[in-house]
């Protein structure tokens, strides 16, 4: 029920889900009108159901009072039923926050981990690079970048099937000296960890492909996903202008047509669907709240992907495999009693 378009553009990516991977769906929201806009489409064989649910989370309202206040809101319920064992993943395109929010109050947390993170795929010259947190996190310690690094080395080995996936610490320089307190501290934790760990880099280095997992806070990380997604929009307009301006250009604008449409589907959100939850224990997929009918059925993809290869478990595995982070989270913890 989240999103500009909903609920139009949720049905829509269900419907195309089902038909096109065989995934069964479930549909959480107001029955009435998820019945109607269902009415739109042939579902003659496809297995989508609707689990009613009498209120909505709206964009304006708190992470916390949308879990405690609205208990029978389509976010929260969807997550009640990945915890019964009714779904095996939840996706929203509503709230970013209430989503994670209700994530994290309905399946809790992986053991270990202190805070989830939103990770997000992005296109780069040697294939995708995972780069988390992308907004859920401002304000980190380096443990929780620590443990960000952990949930997307398992993220990028086990969902985006990368055999040895390289982590780097985003900073304004590749040098040890360079960066914060905070950067410096994650660094001399992550130097200890049995990770890949490739040391700092730079932001031009996640469209390079250097590493496979990007870590950073949530502040900065939703920067670079805002600019990203801006400047891959304003290229593609001012490239499209230029190629206006003259007969020349374009003609032979025709003849790289083609080319222009691989590179749009390249850099075009809607490929990659939504943004994982990492962190909570259970499967949860958050959505551009502009998303298309497109998106919708590429996250839905990738959320039963994630489940189906267990990366929830294996997240715990690793985190017991590196004490060193352990140790930090413990210490990270005295210090704060004190």
């Amino acid at each position: 029920m989240g999103g500009d378009n909903a609920p139009a553009v949720e049905v829509g990516g269900a419907v195309a889900a089902c038909r096109e991977f065989g995934i069964a769906v479930t549909l959480v929201g107001d029955r009435a009108r998820l019945e109607a806009e269902l009415a739109n489409h042939d579902c003659n064989g496809l297995d989508i159901d609707i689990f009613h649910a009498s209120e909505v989370v709206g964009m304006h309202d708190s992470a916390s009072d949308a879990v405690r206040k609205k208990r029978n809101s389509s976010v929260r319920l969807a997550f009640e039923l990945v915890k019964e064992g009714k779904a095996c993943a939840a996706l929203s395109a509503g709230n970013s926050g209430a989503t994670m929010a209700a994530g994290m109050f309905v399946l809790k947390r992986i053991s270990g981990i202190e805070r989830p993170a939103i990770a997000q795929v992005f296109p780069t010259l040697k294939g995708k690079t995972l780069v988390l947190d992308v907004g859920g996190n401002v304000d980190c310690k380096p443990v929780h970048l620590a443990q960000f690094a952990i949930m997307g080395e398992v993220y990028a080995r086990y969902a985006m099937g990368i055999a040895n996936p390289s982590v780097g610490l985003l900073s304004n320089g590749e040098e040890d000296s360079k960066g914060n307190e905070l950067t410096r501290e994650t660094n001399a934790i992550l130097r200890k960890t049995s990770l890949n760990y490739a040391g700092y880099v730079e932001g031009r280095d996640i469209f390079k492909g250097t590493v496979e997992v990007v870590v950073c806070d949530g502040f900065v990380g939703n920067v670079v996903l805002k600019l990203s997604e801006g400047l891959a929009d304003a290229a593609g307009q001012m490239l499209k202008k230029e190629i206006l301006k003259s007969w020349v250009s374009k003609l032979g604008g025709l003849f790289v047509r083609g080319a222009f449409k691989r590179f749009k589907k390249i850099v075009d959100y809607a490929e990659y669907g939504g943004a994982p939850l990492l962190g909570i224990n259970g499967v949860g997929m958050i959505c551009h709240g502009g998303s298309n009918v497109k998106a919708i059925k590429n996250a839905i993809r990738f959320a039963h992907e994630y489940a189906e290869r267990g990366v929830t478990e294996h997240v715990a595995e690793k985190l017991l495999e590196n004490y060193a982070i352990n140790m930090q989270r413990e210490t990270s913890k005295s210090q704060d009693a004190a």
